[in-house]
């Protein structure tokens, strides 16, 4: 299976739009992009997320510039998610609280109850100035996440025969649906689970690097350097960030970020194209070769099988795991040596 992870399972991550710029926010990653149009991809840039804005129930944005983040029954105003500029924190409207999604367009502010089937559209979250319900148009009430610009909404649509697509409208009840979009791939690579569309859904293997063999009819004793891969294929995993222009807060942040998607991937379950393995305790430092000195006692015509665990997206592994495991039999081992993801 592969797909992208909804809104509803993964918290501090949203989609909002402020302006001419669309925004996804990662939470989990402590930071967040912004792009001008995700259907060809322009203008990406990934930036860090001020602490003080991470892990919202939801992000929005309104025209006169400023991002909303809701937290239970209040929200925060700011003007920019990196700084926390401007910040001012209101109490949430009874009325406008416990909503699906929230996006702000039109001026005005649509709080979406995608298990009612409705949505309610106000002026004023703090005062609920102005509110209206609508029904909810069937045909808009399947969207992974929602938001807004100026003049439209959009919603990103589950996964189908046509891959990614997100769409365009200006009205929840009537489904004035004025264009759909495909979503690039260099935005994809951001979304959670969006690893296993680009590159394919997470294994996990045991790979064979060495065997020994005592052919004589005495014992033997085996001693040897052996030469295994360690770290995480950094080259590979380059290709997905190309057209990304990287502003994170350091340089640390830059360097790991890779390394970060992919821990997440992993640890999401196979629904969305991970193995649910943490890979916490692994070297996430770029694969390099190391050494390390062996010693056997093997019996007459005994043979060994020396078994190194990789995973992977795709056909390209990512990590090459730390431990080995030796086994008399040439079949890989069955058990995973990874604990699960919490």
């Amino acid at each position: 299976m592969k797909g992208i992870i909804p809104k509803n399972k993964t918290k501090g991550t949203d989609f909002c739009g402020v302006n001419s710029y669309y925004y996804i926010i990662r939470s989990d990653l402590g930071c967040y992009m912004q792009s001008s149009n995700f259907n060809k991809g322009l203008d990406i840039t990934v930036l860090s997320l001020h602490p003080a804005c991470q892990n919202g129930d939801h992000y929005l944005g309104s025209r006169k510039g400023n991002f909303y983040i809701i937290k239970g029954k209040s929200y925060r105003r700011v003007s920019n998610l990196t700084t926390d500029s401007d910040a001012v924190v209101y109490s949430l409207h009874p009325n406008c609280q416990g909503g699906d999604h929230y996006i702000g367009a039109f001026g005005k502010f649509y709080i979406i109850f995608q298990g009612k089937g409705t949505y309610r559209r106000t002026t004023n979250m703090n005062r609920d100035s102005d509110a209206v319900e609508y029904p909810l148009h069937p045909n808009c009430r399947d969207g992974l996440y929602y938001w807004g610009r100026p003049n439209h909404y959009y919603f990103l649509k589950p996964v189908s025969e046509w891959g990614l697509e997100y769409y365009k409208g200006t009205n929840f009840n009537k489904n004035e649906c004025t264009g759909v979009y495909s979503v690039h791939p260099d935005i994809i690579n951001f979304l959670p689970g969006g690893l296993s569309m680009t590159k394919g859904p997470a294994f996990g293997i045991w790979e064979n690097i060495k065997t020994i063999t005592n052919d004589s009819d005495t014992p033997v004793t085996w001693q040897k350097k052996i030469v295994k891969k360690v770290g995480y294929n950094k080259e590979k995993m380059t290709e997905i960030t190309h057209n990304w222009k990287i502003a994170l807060s350091t340089s640390a942040e830059s360097k790991g970020l890779l390394a970060l998607i992919a821990k997440f991937q992993f640890s999401f379950s196979a629904e969305y194209g991970g193995s649910h393995v943490s890979t916490e305790n692994e070297s996430w430092n770029e694969a390099t070769e190391v050494e390390e000195n062996l010693t056997f006692e093997l019996k007459p015509n005994e043979r060994l099988y020396l078994w190194q665990y990789k995973i992977g997206l795709g056909q390209e592994p990512v990590l090459f795991c730390r431990d080995l495991k030796f086994d008399d039999e040439p079949t890989p081992p069955a058990e995973v040596p990874l604990p699960p993801a919490k």
